[in-house]
């Protein structure tokens, strides 16, 4: 895969060194004091970008971010209205690595940070920006209730509590199953959080969970917990994970012998994952927020820039990182300020706006500050995603 090269800095802390990489097109942001901060928006405004370029989450999520990212920046500055600089900091695929990110980047004076993909690390380290009125708005977490955390923290992937219900309502009539299993990581919050979600929402739909089998994060056998639910005979199995945990599942179902008769149904699932699974992709469902055959506004323009300066296909987490870059941008120009309160009162008028996910791209945040757009509903055929309709 090509990645962007990233120039680094180090910065000792008391506690932890950061790697703090920054974009080789970027100017070298130096160290602003708050009283130094722009504050309008004809001036350089540098945004704080937390993603993971080591540990085991860089790869699925970090690097997408990353150029989701990037590619929104220069197309945002092209346009001349906002000139935005990047200051990017390794959260090395850790809590405390994501915590120590943001108090470096709350130090730095940055209005907004973007980023924090996975929910256990927004979960501990959004009070940190809340608590000095700084925006983190996540691209990718997706665990109920984490934007409630404050007025200042805003996300762009589906919570679980908005796709989940419109996920199982659609799949269900499509379906109709009446007993299921579920598999999910129990250390991870938005893996509990989507199973819990699905255990709600199936029991008030009538349908009942046999069994709820469970993993831990780096776990790569799910072989015993495979058997488990083919012994109950459900008529489908929800899978509640992160990317490298949904890749392994379903890749072993061939070599359990999980039948087909078991409708296997992966929220969020990706084409990464899918070619990472191989033949135990196949049939499989998911639904999803963003889809490259998806004719949302500006959609096909993205899917065709990101291949011509990448060299790859866009994934799923590039794509909502691109699209919050823009959400963004919109609430500096409507706020025509840098002031991080101003900007985040103008994010939570966001509506209607146009982007590249979901079917329709209107974008809108709820009052928690969880964003709303229509999801999709996609299959696996022939080893690739089609709209399952």
């Amino acid at each position: 895969m090509n990645t962007k090269r990233i120039i680094t800095s180090t910065f000792l802390f008391t506690i932890i060194t950061l790697t703090v990489g920054l974009f080789s097109c970027d100017k070298i942001v130096s160290v602003v004091s708050n009283d130094e901060m722009p504050r309008t928006v004809s001036e350089e405004i540098p945004i704080g970008v937390v993603v993971a370029l080591t540990g085991h989450h860089a790869q699925p999520y970090g690097f997408p971010m990353q150029r989701g990212f990037e590619l929104a920046r220069e197309e945002i500055n092209t346009l001349g209205d906002l000139n935005l600089t990047f200051i990017t900091v390794d959260d090395m695929s850790s809590p405390d690595g994501a915590k120590a990110a943001v108090q470096h980047l709350v130090d730095q004076g940055v209005p907004a940070i973007v980023g924090l993909a996975i929910s256990t690390h927004l979960k501990e380290a959004a009070p940190i920006a809340q608590k000095n009125k700084v925006i983190a708005f996540s691209s990718v977490s997706s665990a109920a209730g984490l934007s409630a955390i404050g007025g200042f923290i805003f996300r762009t992937s589906l919570a679980v509590d908005i796709s989940v219900p419109s996920g199982v309502m659609a799949t269900q009539e499509k379906l109709g199953y009446k007993k299921v299993a579920t598999i999910y990581d129990e250390i991870d919050v938005y893996s509990r959080s989507s199973n819990e979600m699905l255990r709600t929402v199936l029991e008030a739909n009538g349908v009942e969970t046999l069994t709820q089998e469970t993993f831990k994060t780096g776990d790569t056998d799910f072989s015993q917990q495979l058997t488990n639910i083919m012994a109950m005979a459900p008529d489908a199995l929800f899978i509640s994970a992160l990317s490298q945990e949904i890749a392994g599942i379903l890749a072993q179902t061939p070599e359990v012998g999980f039948p087909n008769t078991i409708q296997v149904i992966a929220p969020d699932l990706t084409m990464d994952e899918l070619q990472k699974a191989g033949e135990g992709a196949e049939g499989t469902i998911g639904f999803i927020g963003w889809s490259s055959i998806s004719d949302a506004p500006g959609n096909q323009a993205f899917v065709r820039n990101y291949r011509a300066k990448y060299g790859i296909e866009p994934e799923p987490w590039a794509a909502q990182s691109y699209a919050t870059l823009y959400v963004l941008a919109n609430a500096i120009k409507t706020a025509q300020s840098a002031d991080s309160t101003a900007i985040r009162n103008a994010l939570a008028q966001t509506k209607d706006f146009p982007t590249i996910l979901g079917k329709l791209g209107n974008y809108a945040f709820n009052p928690d500050g969880d964003a709303l757009y229509d999801q999709i509903l996609m299959i696996v055929k022939d080893g690739e995603l089609q709209f399952f309709e």
